[in-house]
């Protein structure tokens, strides 16, 4: 289904896990796909397992967006999907957070999404569509989750003022909140295999239709979003986690 045929697509953070399933999805619904990462050799593979476009740029990093956003604008001129997608997390309590917990993940999640958003507007077409990855924690308060859940409230109140400011240029800024889903982000934290099946049985236990997510479910959603199927829809969180957070 060629859908989004004749679309240009910027999927940031998409040489693994969510992003590149989104990236896969996109294109293969007809979107001509750019995808961005932090490591080169991570995206070139990545853009070509998929026959996309990569990009390094780092989410983190200010400069790095200002580059990214005159280099797309120089090739491609204008896109018509923005998935702001990159995000780290780090699980730490508030009383043994440091500043570098904070800043790793604030900088990825809260300022670079909103910056790489800030960057992109003047390049968007109008009637473009927006989507940033937040997560079920948004909504939640789990032990040691405080300065990701933050993170990620914060993008949904900057996705929701967007789809005001955005509305009368008719494009259209939502977000999509996974729960636990078969990502590589619990390794890139450190979990033995022991932690990771521990934590896998804790979270089954938790959502009531008893299994994980999977990276392929959250793409087709957020091609969903970016669709004509949605064109009615702007300012909405879709969760998505099992029943997780009911």
């Amino acid at each position: 289904m060629e859908n989004l045929l004749g679309k240009i697509a910027l999927v940031t953070g998409a040489n693994s896990g969510i992003g590149y399933a989104a990236a896969k999805e996109l294109k293969a619904q007809g979107a001509e796909v750019l995808i961005t990462g932090r490591r080169d050799d991570a995206v070139k593979a990545a853009a070509a397992e998929l026959g996309v476009t990569g990009f390094v740029a780092d989410q983190g990093k200010l400069a790095a967006i200002e580059e990214l956003a005159d280099t797309v604008r120089e090739r491609f001129g204008k896109i018509d999907i923005l998935f702001i997608n990159a995000g780290v997390l780090e699980m730490t309590t508030i009383e043994q957070a440091t500043e570098s917990n904070f800043d790793n993940v604030i900088n990825v999640n809260y300022k670079g999404a909103y910056f790489t958003l800030s960057k992109f507007i003047p390049l968007l077409n109008d009637g473009a569509s927006v989507v940033f990855l937040s997560s079920n924690t948004a909504s939640m308060n789990g032990a040691s989750s405080s300065i990701y859940s933050s993170s990620k409230a914060a993008l949904n109140a900057v996705m929701k003022i967007a789809a005001v400011e955005l509305a009368p240029r008719n494009i259209r800024v939502n977000a999509v909140s996974p729960g636990p889903t078969q990502t590589e982000i619990m390794k890139k934290v450190g979990f033995s295999e022991e932690q990771l099946q521990q934590t896998h049985d804790w979270l089954i236990s938790q959502i009531p239709l008893k299994k994980i997510g999977t990276a392929e479910d959250v793409a087709k959603m957020v091609a969903h979003f970016t669709g004509d199927a949605a064109s009615f829809i702007t300012g909405a969180e879709i969760v998505m986690d099992g029943g997780m957070s009911l």
